[in-house]
């Protein structure tokens, strides 16, 4: 039982109350899904990490930090789930510090993130319809994923053809660092004249800096200001992914396949 582990791996937040609500709450899920396994917590972005040593004089873990702790104190099986949302920069980041610990372990095994395989998006897809609100042609719902320059990044409009393939054709998906961008977003907005209102929502399994600024902060050039000063009504939702729980199920079911 002492010999397995289960490190939960996350971009990282530097918000305290988020943290909580969404990458602690898919770690406490994890946990109680694997109960035979010691859960250890590790971010990926080191801006993050400084921060908080900096700032509130807690360290945390980074990767390879984590994976050395975890050989050291005798682990030989480890399950390793990441929380990220797509696989990009941060996730393959993560793939190449682990790899370099292979033969520290007896096993080593990676859960993928949350849009990995062609039915994980309408699995995620599934799960938020569960808590939007229902459709009305005055309406439309849009989603700030964060975006990249990575490959990966093609995993956003794919959602948004996931929701639009499950019935929610009033779903538009647009990303602050990538494209779709705000103004793709907004394009598509128009193609719908009959909406009034607007509901913006993170596509981030935590709803930090981004969600909290770029979607609803109060700053002329915020997606919610824009919004507002072409006439919509705005409302925004500033749930991370990470505090649903159908969504962090997703993540339990990711590290379950990589275990089995």
């Amino acid at each position: 039982m002492e010999g397995k582990a289960l490190l939960a791996v996350s971009f990282g937040t530097t918000h305290e109350d988020t943290l909580e609500k969404n990458i602690a709450a898919i770690e406490r899920d994890l946990a109680a899904a694997f109960p035979e396994r010691t859960l250890r917590r590790a971010f990926t972005s080191g801006m993050v990490l400084r921060r908080w040593k900096k700032e509130r004089g807690v360290e945390i873990d980074d990767v390879p930090a984590a994976l050395e702790r975890l050989a050291g104190e005798g682990y030989t099986d480890l399950l390793l789930q990441p929380t990220h949302v797509v696989n990009g920069e941060e996730y393959h980041k993560m793939l190449q510090q682990a790899e370099r610990f292979r033969d520290r372990f007896d096993r080593l095994a990676v859960g993928a993130p949350l849009l990995t395989a062609a039915e994980d998006y309408l699995d995620l897809g599934r799960a938020l319809i569960e808590v939007l609100p229902p459709k009305a042609e005055e309406r439309a719902v849009v989603y700030m994923g964060h975006g990249s320059e990575h490959q990966a990044n093609s995993a956003y409009a794919l959602m948004e053809y996931a929701f639009h393939d499950l019935g929610r054709s009033d779903v538009i998906v647009g990303t602050v660092e990538g494209y779709p961008n705000f103004d793709a977003a907004l394009r598509r907005l128009k193609e719908r004249p009959a909406v009034r209102e607007v509901e913006l929502r993170p596509l981030m399994t935590v709803a930090g800096d981004h969600a909290k600024n770029d979607l609803a902060g109060e700053e002329e050039d915020s997606w919610k200001s824009r919004l507002e000063g072409m006439g919509y009504q705005v409302s925004c939702v500033l749930t991370g992914l990470g505090e649903y729980s159908q969504v962090r199920a997703l993540f339990v079911d990711h590290a379950r396949k990589a275990q089995a």
